[in-house]
């Protein structure tokens, strides 16, 4: 039993690696071109699988960790949010549909359970206790973002793209932070939220000149 868990977690971290290379090389090239959508492609497949393979093992003996559980279940909803975005670029696209509108909530019900369990950590002991209040802020404020999108994309022609931008952006500051914080056993609040401050640096940066290109 101990032989297959190790092979999962092995087989975990070449996907999670795969995921994090391509998705640092599809922010480096040209936005919207082959190279971008192939290693884009390949960075959603990765961290999905990644993602789910690990998800029975944070519950194991020796291996529980709730929060690699979450961030696990994070980063997914991220990259679907990421690619459902695309969709809105659709003329045929009136809406949101059950399937936008599910995994919104889905999310919206994840990052309350963070945010609640960060702030009972506040006054219990609660290992990665930070952790849970920074996600589970930045899972809410995406959420609304996303409901943002559903009622105004049809007005607002590149909300689609920035959606994607930012989710997309976001799935690789999470992925990033679990590697930190499960793969280099860095147990500082420094590390687990520097990536978090460059991403939204970068996420700001790219929005407002989307905005500019669009506008010029």
């Amino acid at each position: 039993m101990e032989l297959l868990i190790t092979i999962i977690i092995y087989l975990h971290a070449f996907l999670g690696g795969l995921g994090l290379i391509t998705g640092v090389g599809s922010m480096a090239v040209t936005k919207g071109g082959k190279k971008h959508k192939k290693m884009g492609k390949i960075f959603s497949l990765s961290m999905v699988l990644s993602c789910i393979l690990i998800l029975p093992i944070t519950w194991l003996p020796n291996h529980k960790s709730l929060f690699l559980f979450l961030i696990s279940l994070f980063t997914i909803y991220l990259v679907f949010i990421g690619n459902r975005s695309l969709t809105f670029k659709k003329r045929d696209k009136r809406e949101a549909d059950i399937i936008d509108k599910g995994l919104s909530i889905t999310m919206a019900l994840f990052s309350s359970f963070m945010l609640i369990y960060g702030i009972y950590g506040l006054f219990n002991p609660v290992q990665d206790n930070a952790l849970f209040l920074v996600f589970g802020g930045l899972g809410f404020f995406l959420t609304f973002r996303n409901f943002q999108l559903y009622k105004t994309f049809k007005e607002k022609k590149i909300a689609w793209l920035l959606s994607h931008l930012t989710f997309m952006i976001a799935a690789l500051i999470a992925s990033f932070t679990a590697f930190i914080v499960a793969g280099l056993h860095l147990w500082n609040i420094v590390a687990w939220v520097t990536p978090s401050i460059i991403g939204t640096i970068y996420i700001i940066y790219w929005r407002r000149k989307m905005r500019s290109k669009i506008k010029a």
